[in-house]
């Protein structure tokens, strides 16, 4: 069997709540040195043409904690064919596609592969949630593993703003450095603080607890392998365990590759290089024998 080289794989990378495409731009920097492509989607409501709400750039950020999102209609769905018309595209020019998933993509990456396999050489989880055990993201959020993890406290009501909402702008250090540690606890002291504005308000509520339903014969037919961030104070490493035992026991036959990155929730903009060249080690292909 001819394998494909580097230049005809691609990593179709996904990015996690709050966040977006962007987040991705030093790793993909780095990867374009190892010679592979890549691709960064936004998903619905994300990246710089996102609605946030009326007040949120404004003195005192009125309204914010009761203002109904401009997400609020989005489903996982939505996210999920984002993803499916991004898998059509890279199809069409690459013979080797690999999906990666970051955090809460972990929802709309898994779903794609489940609805077409076939488009998908290899899935890639970046710290990343797997609903191969429990379907739903909040499953794993509220289960007693995770009870140590940094977790953002939203504003406001998430189910009647229809988006779980947080606030990077927020004049309140307490706030902030709460977002900081969840997401780049490990961010040098002398750090400038502009990651701030790259974090979007609103993540759709839909997302945190719509099942994804797996089966073993779709999603898990595809070779798999799981990124664990060991020091990731977001979603911890027992978290991260979890998900990985609980899938691999739907899937005996096809466990995950495991591989360990030190460092917390967002190396791709801590790490890039350490990350690109996780990839790149995973894409390689392998001889025939």
């Amino acid at each position: 069997m001819i394998r494909p080289s580097s230049s005809e794989t691609v990593l179709l990378l996904v990015h996690g709540a709050w966040h977006s495409a962007l987040h991705w731009s030093p790793a993909q920097r780095a990867l374009g040195r190892h010679g592979l492509a890549s691709i960064a989607v936004d998903l619905p409501g994300s990246g710089l043409g996102a609605p946030v709400p009326s007040g949120y750039f404004q003195p005192g950020q009125p309204g914010l904690a009761a203002e109904k999102s401009a997400l609020r209609d989005l489903t996982l769905q939505d996210s999920t064919d984002v993803v499916l018309d991004a898998l059509v595209s890279a199809r069409t020019r690459y013979r080797n596609v690999l999906l990666v998933a970051h955090s809460a993509a972990g929802s709309a990456v898994s779903a794609a592969a489940e609805q077409a396999p076939e488009l998908v050489d290899r899935l890639v989880y970046l710290s990343s949630f797997v609903p191969a055990g429990r379907p739903r993201f909040a499953d794993y959020i509220e289960a007693e593993e995770n009870a140590g993890a940094v977790q953002v406290p939203p504003i406001g009501d998430p189910a009647e703003l229809g988006a779980i909402r947080i606030n990077p702008l927020s004049p309140d250090a307490a706030v902030t450095d709460v977002i900081r540690r969840a997401f780049l606890n490990d961010l040098p002291a002398d750090a400038s603080d502009s990651w701030r504005q790259f974090l979007h308000p609103d993540h759709p509520f839909s997302h945190f607890g719509t099942p994804v339903p797996l089966s073993a014969e779709r999603w898990g037919r595809l070779p798999r392998t799981y990124i664990r961030l060991t020091g990731d104070l977001a979603l911890p490493p027992a978290t991260q365990d979890l998900m990985i035992s609980e899938a691999d026991q739907v899937t005996p036959d096809n466990p995950f590759q495991v591989r360990c990155l030190p460092g917390g929730h967002s190396p791709f903009v801590i790490r890039p290089a350490e990350l690109a060249a996780m990839f790149a080690a995973i894409a390689s292909p392998r001889p025939s024998r």
